[in-house]
């Protein structure tokens, strides 16, 4: 069965990404993991718009999970993160719709100083539920043209995307948006390459 299991509104600063937005459906994975799932998402959501070039389009796959990420010219930014059943093209397309909506509706002067408590925007929560199943998006898809001009480079893991010398062990030790609880988390899932090799 496909899955989106985040959908993620940022605005990519000169420095680092400002969250406005985020909604999640972590019902599939065990209740005591989900809070670590949810920040290593959340992490590697806001670490791959830092590292995408403005008006650009990424697709990272990083054991099974997919995570596509578009910042727009603008710098307003949407990550959403899947398993590797659902659609690639699907998804860019919901991106971008939401972006489209986001920015309709949350006054552009906001979004680099916007937080997610300060910004409403009920609709990313909808657009997570319906769009679980690719085809209710095939309409969507059809008229979007947008992507047929826009190249998406795929990425086999994170650490591609990652700036020359990075390491994803070395920003997961460094990050203060993890919590202690997390990073061992992190450091058990890598061992065993379970739930959150995406991290």
């Amino acid at each position: 069965m496909v899955k989106i299991f985040a959908l993620n509104v940022l605005y990519k600063g000169p420095n680092s990404a400002v969250w406005l937005k985020t909604a999640y459906d972590l019902t599939s994975f065990n209740f005591f993991q989900r809070s670590s799932i949810q920040e290593f998402m959340a992490f590697v959501s806001k670490t791959i718009v830092e590292r995408t070039q403005t008006a650009a389009r990424q697709s990272v796959k990083e054991g099974e999970y997919m995570c596509h990420v578009y910042v727009r010219e603008d710098n307003l930014a949407g990550v959403l993160i899947s398993d590797h059943d659902y659609p690639h093209r699907v998804s860019h397309t919901l991106i971008t719709k939401v972006l489209d909506d986001f920015a309709a509706r949350i006054p552009p002067s906001s979004w680099s100083t916007g937080s997610e408590e300060s910004i409403v925007f009920p609709q990313l929560n909808a657009y997570l539920a319906k769009y679980q199943n690719p085809r209710e998006a095939d309409a969507m898809t059809k008229i979007q043209e947008e992507l047929d001009e826009t190249k998406i480079i795929l990425h086999n893991t994170i650490e591609a995307v990652l700036q020359r010398g990075e390491k994803l062990d070395d920003l997961v030790a460094k990050s203060e948006g993890l919590s202690m609880q997390s990073k061992a988390f992190y450091k058990t899932a890598r061992k065993t390459n379970s739930c959150c090799s995406m991290v």
